[in-house]
């Protein structure tokens, strides 16, 4: 950690949190409540304001993560009538276009537009990574690796950013990968012949996703913006379509409209791309990277709790211990440390 500099933060007018400020040898001035949070290369004060707001933004990244995670039964029934790059170049399609009409100028903002064109490249690989790849891989195993997004996020932290976590969310981290081992089953058995050293082509594409998305989240918190984030998304929906539609004559394709068909598309593009990817940047705009990965990583939980919910599958104990654990991890990052540091200020607090 880099050397502390001698700040001045305001405190609540009760003087409360005042222990605190002592032990860390920060001059107080009555005002407002703050946090103190060391990061790798130095340290910074969050307000009590700032704080609130990464709450909520932490809240909307859990609630998008449900609906996420329900829609993944929507689209294994709208496969059925359309190829993956026909049904993806459809949901941005109509994504794009609510958020074309909703932001307009705001598209072609300062700056905008190749920041939009940088996130819609790094999506894009995303979803044609993953999809490209389950055609050699199993569906437990590209869900596992894909989620290993939750381990790469805080290492391209730490590498690109110099920004070390906590440790709550450290152990969030860690719990919430062994929780999706857990959760989605892969074993050695999955495996299709033809791999080396125990991973097929469509693992080493899965676990590219992975980073691929890793990358999204980290791009999604330098680039949001608390004044224009629809104008971002819209140029990122554009352009995640065109790219998607420009790879469609290299696929062998289906598409049969149904209703199914109709509601996914809608759905996906409406509420879980437009909608969806506009909570995103507006949330990490306000929290960090990491807990935002650790949130996501609730996804597969939500999933597998509404197939059963609907009699799609069963799961065993192991797969609840699994989807326990994760969202264990979830709480020990968010609540961990600030319960830890509460403590360890009651128990320095000199007796009245």
């Amino acid at each position: 950690m880099g050397e502390a500099t001698e700040l001045i933060i305001a405190l609540d007018g009760g003087g409360h949190g005042l222990e605190g400020v002592m032990l860390l040898g920060v001059h107080a001035v009555p005002g407002v409540a703050f946090f103190f949070i060391p990061e790798w290369g130095g340290s910074r004060l969050v307000t009590q304001e700032q704080t609130g707001a990464r709450w909520k933004a932490d809240g909307a990244l859990l609630l998008l993560t449900v609906f996420w995670g329900l829609t993944f039964v929507v689209v294994k029934d709208a496969l059925a009538f359309a190829d993956p790059f026909t049904f993806i170049t459809l949901r941005f399609v109509v994504g794009a276009a609510v958020l074309a009409v909703i932001a307009r100028g705001r598209m072609f903002a300062p700056g905008i537009v190749p920041k939009g064109l940088l996130l819609a490249t790094v999506l894009f690989l995303c979803f044609a990574l993953q999809t490209v790849g389950l055609q050699t891989t199993t569906p437990s195993r590209a869900a596992f690796l894909t989620g290993l997004n939750v381990l790469f996020v805080p290492l391209l932290s730490m590498v690109l950013l110099r920004r070390l976590p906590r440790w709550g969310t450290s152990v969030g981290v860690v719990l919430a990968a062994l929780g999706l081992y857990w959760l989605t089953r892969p074993t050695p058995d999955d495996a299709l012949p033809g791999g080396v050293g125990g991973l097929h082509l469509g693992d080493w594409l899965s676990i590219g996703c992975a980073l691929a998305y890793a990358g999204h989240i980290l791009l999604t918190e330098r680039f949001a913006s608390r004044d224009n984030a629809v104008g971002l998304v819209a140029v990122q929906l554009v352009g995640v379509a065109v790219m998607s539609a420009l790879c469609l004559p290299f696929v062998e394709r289906k598409l049969e409209w149904s209703q199914p068909l109709v509601v996914a598309v809608l759905t996906c593009g409406v509420l879980a791309s437009a909608v969806a990817i506009l909570v995103q940047t507006w949330g990490q705009a306000r929290t960090n990277a990491v807990r935002a990965a650790l949130i996501f990583a609730m996804e597969p939980v939500f999933a597998s709790a509404y197939s059963v919910a609907v009699g799609r599958e069963v799961l065993g104990l192991k797969e609840w211990l699994g989807g326990a654990l994760i969202v264990v991890g979830v709480f020990a990052s968010e609540l961990g440390t600030v319960v830890w540091d509460g403590w360890r200020a009651r128990g320095r607090t000199p007796a009245a």
